[in-house]
């Protein structure tokens, strides 16, 4: 399974969510696939006040102050 991440350089909530992203995959068979928004118009007009931004299959699991509890529920029920 891929989980696609976006984000962007110096950016404290971030580091954060991929930190606990990170932790999950402990626990969950997942891959992140990072993507920094300013590489990309599209995304950065899409995403730049919501970020960091977890998503998987273009169904967003959890943006802003990412609750790893959650994405964690939601990553379950996508397995099952």
């Amino acid at each position: 399974m891929n989980v696609q991440f976006y984000t962007k350089v110096d950016c404290p909530l971030c580091d954060k969510a991929k930190t606990k992203l990170k932790e999950l995959q402990s626990d969950l068979d997942f891959t992140i696939e990072e993507f920094d928004i300013y590489k990309d118009d599209t995304l950065l007009e899409k995403y730049q006040l919501m970020i960091p931004v977890v998503e998987h299959e273009g169904e967003m699991l959890a943006y802003g102050q990412v609750n790893k509890e959650e994405v964690r529920k939601r990553l379950l029920e996508k397995i099952r």
